[in-house]
């Protein structure tokens, strides 16, 4: 999987950035019987048209077709990453500074795995979040090699 992953990040990032997107994600999974090679992009503003994911997936057709680095037959997905767009990149979470985020850590922090709040820093070693729990904030740091995964999230507690 990831010799595939990574075969089409290089094929797939000189297409995205001369476009003057971002390349998000790439997944290649199996789902049922079908398998299926996802390429998410975003622009810096983060508002992808219908007509940009079209262009990529032509362009990047057309080099995956070149090289043929993937053996099984699979379906091609271009599109945005959505509203809970994943944190990977170390840009990712600097850009996220602010925003409602989830994040599942790999060893219990304080009794918990899972938390959701507002980011509040991000550093080589960490992050720091301010959580909810009931009716108190607490702050929680997380290192970075214990984040299993982080995106952004919705806030739906969030008073209007």
């Amino acid at each position: 999987m990831s010799k595939v992953i990574s075969a089409v990040e290089q094929l797939a990032t000189p297409i995205v950035e001369g476009l003057n997107l971002e390349l998000v994600e790439v997944e290649f999974v199996k789902e049922g019987r079908d398998w299926f090679l996802r390429v998410y992009i975003d622009t810096p503003e983060g508002s992808i048209d219908i007509e940009q994911c079209a262009q990529v997936s032509e362009l990047l057709s057309l080099k995956l077709d070149e090289s043929d680095p993937i053996e099984q037959n699979y379906f091609l997905e271009v599109s945005s990453p959505g509203a809970e767009r994943p944190l990977k990149k170390e840009a990712d979470f600097e850009k996220a500074i602010g925003q409602f985020v989830h994040i599942k850590s790999y060893e219990a922090i304080n009794g918990m795995k899972v938390f959701e709040g507002y980011l509040k820093s991000y550093t080589d070693a960490g992050v720091e979040l301010d959580v909810k729990i009931k009716t108190r904030k607490i702050k929680v740091v997380i290192d970075k090699d214990k984040i299993a995964l982080a995106r952004l999230a919705i806030d739906f507690s969030a008073e209007s």
